[in-house]
């Protein structure tokens, strides 16, 4: 995958189940055990569904939920849980997230914030360009006059292994539009949030 573009091809999980079954022995497991057996195929299978968001694309996830409106009120949608893995280590990082817009002529369907959250979510993450990547989408599909999304996880690669810190958590915003060049449209959205 070059540039974050999704790829249309699912994977190969016999290939996968088998790169698994290798990965097990060079751990100095017996995949052959009973509790080692299906392991390689449930890896593959999981692998294929926590990285779908790959062979998803934003114009079929809002599947054309958007709806004329005269106003241009702030909306938010926030709490929505997100669950993803780091590109570093392959380690889920969770958390929530929480989207602002101020519509200008239309609004998205509300399950399809979440939804967007999820596509960006199933691929090899970093935080930062997924808070980035969900802002620019919701931007792009709404024309809104400004998008704001912050970002709240807690992340395995820091918390099970380097550095050991249990309860740290990592935020990240991501402000465009009028939420950059309005202070008072920003405070609005993060003292709502």
């Amino acid at each position: 995958m070059k540039g974050g573009h999704a790829m249309k091809k699912k994977p190969n999980e016999a290939k996968i189940a088998s790169l698994v079954r290798g990965l097990l022995v060079e751990l100095g497991e017996d995949p052959a055990r009973d509790g080692l057996l299906k392991t390689p195929a449930r890896v593959a299978k999981s692998l294929a569904f926590l990285t779908q968001g790959y062979r998803q694309s934003v114009r079929s996830v809002v599947n054309g939920a958007l709806f004329a409106s005269g106003t241009n009120h702030m909306v938010i949608l926030k709490d929505i849980e997100l669950y993803s893995m780091c590109e570093h280590h392959l380690l889920p990082f969770f958390g929530k997230c929480a989207i602002g817009y101020i519509s200008k002529g239309k609004v998205i369907g509300v399950s399809k914030l979440a939804r967007i959250v999820d596509m960006y979510s199933r691929r090899l993450q970093i935080q930062e360009r997924l808070t980035d990547e969900i802002a620019a989408a919701v931007m792009r599909e709404t024309g809104a006059e400004g998008v704001g999304v912050v970002v709240r996880a807690k992340h395995l690669c820091m918390m099970m292994r380097g550095v050991g810190k249990q309860n740290s958590e990592m935020a990240t915003s991501a402000v465009l539009g009028s939420f950059r060049t309005d202070e008072k449209v920003r405070q609005e959205f993060l003292s709502l949030i």
